[in-house]
């Protein structure tokens, strides 16, 4: 087996392919983006498609809003589609998967690292003091066990084929002997996954409370057990989770853990818990499928989190970025689609690797034996069914309060540009009708919003460096 994780680095924003050059396009979508280009309404086009940050599939809305005084039904605004390109107004997908829309992958990734970090450092918007820093709080990557032999690269070692492969090399990853290898285990693994995760979740607050000596309805009394993740596919096609896990105190993250709750109980805790036999989902036996007892596999990886600045690789920012990049992340990571697959066929049409196939079609083979476990649907998955990222209750803030904190601020400039800034929401009603109307660009579209969004990026990216150059002069001057 191999350990496929690259160290943690920043959030970074990547368009998935690079932007081609216009002797590049093909002519139909060169001729489609002039007509664009040359439309009457192409700045305001333009403006709505950079207002969505170059969204790969905006969705177009039809309708119109209205703002009235409600004491004097007085009109202050009205807003229609009827005098936007097409009639149309674009709004970006929100789509989390980077293979479906770069842009909007990267506002998901970008609201994960503050919501992971949020409960690393604090945030005193939200409630969670900076002093969870102080909490113990580990680092945890639960993997997959082995389900065959597969080409990987052994740290100085050989690999077990005889070659020393490349970091990039297509062949990392697959078995050394496909005909051996139990693709059937594999998607099954996949797919009862979550289950293994809450059952290692009870069992982590067993162990928890059998080493402070206390009872599990003692524990709710001094202690809450808070962990934020994220499910990551290796380049076998295996799901393996990343996790950060910290106790708090009895009210959450507001009070301290009592002084015997330490980094190292937590860290002993977590090895009983992964290898109990608790922690074991059971597969019945079923059309020549043998029983099955699915557990994690033997590396299990936890490193207690340091503060920034302390020397460490395992940093509040560095953990928080790891994990907000496998969130836009999925099983297209090895080949496999983005989207349900409608029979196994297509997948030599669509040039799906062969490792990746199998397993797929191993979902299809499965799924009559276990109509309960809907491998079919979840197929492009490899079988996985889980949320690739989550949280408990009281980890930190919710992707739903920072993306309403997002809209206010937008609502807020909204208000300023029709000049209603001065105006008391609760003084003004707002009707509404919208209507869906379409998704996606044209070809020649699609091209021009890419530019846009490439365009878009590298402004973020120089803004970043130009801060990083004033931080380090401001810190050399200092």
């Amino acid at each position: 087996m191999t350990d496929d994780r690259p160290a943690p680095g920043p959030v970074s924003a990547t368009l998935s392919a690079p932007l081609p050059t216009v002797g590049d396009l093909d002519p139909a979508v060169l001729a489609d983006a002039l007509r664009t280009a040359g439309s009457p309404g192409f700045d305001r086009w333009k403006e709505q498609i950079h207002r969505t940050g170059g969204c790969s599939q905006p969705i177009h809305l039809q309708g119109w809003t209205l703002t009235r005084d409600k004491s004097t039904g007085e009109n202050l605004h009205r807003y229609s589609t009827d005098g936007e390109p097409g009639g149309r107004l674009r709004i970006a997908c929100g789509n989390r998967r980077a293979s479906r829309c770069p842009t909007c992958a990267w506002t998901y990734a970008g609201d994960t690292y503050h919501l992971i970090r949020a409960g690393l450092a604090g945030d005193d918007r939200r409630d969670i003091p900076a002093a969870v820093r102080d909490y113990p709080r580990v680092f945890l990557t639960l993997t997959a066990p082995s389900f065959g032999a597969v080409h990987n690269r052994p740290g100085n070692r050989p690999c077990r084929c005889g070659s020393r492969h490349r970091e990039d090399a297509s062949e990392l990853g697959t078995p050394l002997d496909p005909e051996t290898y139990d693709y059937a285990g594999a998607v099954l693994f996949n797919n009862h996954a979550g289950q293994l995760w809450q059952r290692f979740a009870t069992r982590l607050r067993r162990e928890i409370a059998a080493a402070a000596g206390l009872s599990q309805r003692a524990l709710k009394e001094v202690v809450r057990l808070s962990y934020g993740k994220v499910a990551e596919f290796q380049k076998r096609g295996a799901v393996h989770f990343h996790a950060v896990i910290r106790i708090d105190g009895p009210d959450g993250p507001g009070a301290p853990p009592p002084a015997w709750a330490t980094t190292e109980l937590l860290t002993e805790a977590i090895h009983a818990a992964a290898t109990h036999a608790y922690t074991i989902v059971t597969v019945p036996a079923a059309g020549g499928q043998p029983l099955r007892r699915l557990r994690w596999g033997s590396q299990l990886d936890i490193r207690p989190v340091k503060a920034f600045g302390d020397g460490s690789d395992i940093t509040e920012q560095a953990v928080a970025s790891y994990i907000a990049k496998y969130a836009t992340k999925a099983a297209e990571t090895t080949g496999s689609l983005d989207r349900r697959v409608g029979n196994p066929e297509a997948l030599l049409l669509l040039g799906v690797p062969d490792h990746t196939r199998r397993l797929v079609e191993a979902c299809f083979d499965l799924d009559p034996l276990y109509p309960d476990r809907r491998l079919l649907a979840w197929a492009h998955m490899l079988g996985f069914r889980g949320h690739f990222s989550t949280k408990s209750r009281q980890y930190s803030t919710t992707l739903g309060e920072l993306r309403q904190t997002r809209a206010d601020y937008r609502a807020a400039q909204e208000r300023t540009a029709r000049g209603l800034a001065d105006i008391e929401p609760d003084t003004v009603l707002v009707l509404t009708s919208w209507q869906y109307a379409g998704q996606g660009h044209s070809p020649g579209e699609a091209a021009l919003a890419a530019s846009i969004a490439r365009d878009i990026q590298l402004n973020r990216e120089t803004a970043r460096e130009a801060l990083r150059d004033q931080l380090a002069l401001e810190g050399a001057a200092a």
